[in-house]
Order: C-alpha cells, then sequence, then structure tokens
C-alpha cells in the first residue's frame, strides 16, 4: 500500500512540474508603450506665405514641470493648409521617432484634430490607413475670416475604434482607445 501511495504522488509532482514550466516556452510578446515627450504640427500654406509650427515639449516626461507650448505665428486667413504630425521621444539619444511606429501601426492609430471657438476653421484628413480609415499625420487645415482665441487639440488615440459614429470624420467622441498624447494650442487668424 505504501508503494502505491509514493508512486500516486510522485506522478502527481512530475505532472505538476511538467505542467508548470511549459509555461514559459512562449511568453506571449509585449507591445511597450511608448514616450512621448514631443508633439510637432506643421502648417504649410498651399500657394504661398509662411509655416505655421505648432509644438509641445515635455523633457522631464511625467517630472513636475509643464509641457512647454509654442505657436510660432498666426495663421492667415482664407488658407488651405498641408498639415503634418511628427512625434518624438526627446529622452533617448538620438531622439526615438514615435512617427515611424504610428506609420507601421497606422491601423491602430489615429490623430484627432478638435477646435474650439473655430470661426470657421475645419480639418480634414488627408491619409489613410490600409482598411481605408484616416490616419492624421497627413490633414488639411483651412481657414475663413480672421479670428481670435481660437484652439486646436491635437489627441492621439491608440486602439481607437475606427468603425464607430463619427470616427472617420475626426469626431473623437465614440473613438474610445488610449490616449497617447493629446496637446492644446492657442491661435489666432489674421487677414
Amino acid at each position: 500500500m505504501k508503494t502505491i501511495k509514493y508512486l500516486f504522488i510522485s506522478i502527481l509532482s512530475l505532472a505538476t512540474f511538467t505542467n508548470c514550466s511549459s509555461d514559459d516556452d512562449n511568453p506571449p510578446p509585449v507591445n511597450e508603450e511608448e514616450v512621448i515627450t514631443t508633439l510637432r504640427v506643421t502648417l504649410i500654406p498651399q500657394g504661398g506665405g509662411d509655416t505655421v509650427t505648432l509644438e509641445t515639449r515635455d523633457l522631464d516626461g511625467d517630472g513636475p514641470n509643464a509641457p512647454v507650448v509654442t505657436v510660432s505665428g498666426d495663421l492667415a486667413a482664407m488658407t488651405t493648409y498641408a498639415g503634418s504630425v511628427v512625434v518624438l521621444n526627446e529622452l533617448e539619444d538620438p531622439a526615438d521617432n514615435i512617427t515611424l511606429e504610428v506609420q507601421e501601426e497606422d491601423e491602430d492609430h489615429q490623430f484627432f484634430y478638435t477646435l474650439s471657438n473655430n470661426s470657421g476653421v475645419t480639418v480634414a484628413y488627408t491619409d489613410q490607413d490600409a482598411d481605408g480609415n484616416p490616419v492624421g499625420l497627413a490633414f488639411t487645415l483651412t481657414t475663413s475670416a480672421a479670428s481670435t482665441n481660437n484652439t486646436l487639440t491635437v489627441t492621439l488615440r491608440h486602439e481607437p475604434n475606427k468603425s464607430a459614429s463619427g470616427v472617420s470624420n475626426g469626431d473623437i467622441t465614440n473613438a474610445g482607445g488610449e490616449t497617447d498624447i493629446d496637446a492644446s494650442f492657442p491661435f489666432d487668424v489674421a487677414n
């Protein structure tokens, strides 16, 4: 009887050991969230004029200092701008261009451009992912009459629901997903 008990305990121990050791053979891949310190929007007027750059930089990451937000100048009234956006991790040396990852994983990312007190300013996507959904690395921004106290908020979402109502038109309301970065830029439209 003792032999059967020892045999049963040995088999049980061996089965437990075998089951535990096979868990480590194929660990799931880890997709680490990138650190984004800098978001830069470049607006080039079609038909000539001054390029406008909007930038936020937070070089201490989650540290105590607020991001530094700069806007290089006013937008011109009655003008269409070709817009592009770049995201960087400047804590690395050289800086890590996160824009390349957004391009590679474009089906899992989308930039949203939200305007407040927009006084006729509109934004339209000019790029799309393989499924025909917008990404927002390239866009147009069109101004109308002169106005003041406008704000453009740029938000990068990871894994948004691109098929949700309004998302393909840039409405962030139903997008879901996780915000990788968002920044608000005050601007005026001048004659």
